[in-house]
């Protein structure tokens, strides 16, 4: 786990990615620092939280469209066409750096994904318009022949 976790960021092949994609490990910077979560004494010793970063400009694993996407994707997440994510759940720095690749490659996997096909506009059939009108007919005579009730008798 160890090895995996300083290597290549490999994105696995899904929607907007048929080959998959993998960022050379050369293009992420971590930097470590005191988390404030848990970790009682250790909390105040060990820099457990991982800062992940990816410069989507400075990147050799994208192409230009990829790159487009990311950014139009991303917009509110970038800070000069770099994205950055933060891990500290963990006691473990080495957790903390596995979590934070994690989420780096969901986030990158959700953004390169193709928008939704847009939904086509259909009509009511005929068939179901006249059903509709008949149990509203149906209802609204039903409520018709409600009424007081009368003391005549």
């Amino acid at each position: 786990m160890a090895d995996r976790a300083v290597g290549d960021l490999v994105v696995p092949p899904g929607p907007g990615l048929p080959h998959g994609l993998v960022i050379p490990a050369v293009e992420l910077h971590e930097q470590f620092s005191r988390s404030s979560g848990p970790g009682g004494q250790g909390v105040n010793t060990t820099d457990s939280r991982v800062q992940l970063s990816f410069d989507l400009d400075g990147s050799t694993a994208l192409t230009d469209a990829q790159r487009e996407r990311l950014r139009a994707a991303l917009a509110g997440r970038l800070l000069d066409g770099v994205v950055t994510i933060t891990a500290s759940a963990t006691r473990s720095q080495r957790q903390n750096r596995a979590a934070a690749r994690l989420r780096l490659v969901t986030l990158l996997r959700e953004a390169l994904a193709p928008p939704p096909p847009r939904r086509r506009k259909t009509k009511p059939t005929k068939g179901s318009q006249s059903r509709r009108l008949a149990a509203k007919s149906r209802r609204s005579e039903i409520k018709a022949r409600r009424g007081r009730v009368t003391d005549e008798g």
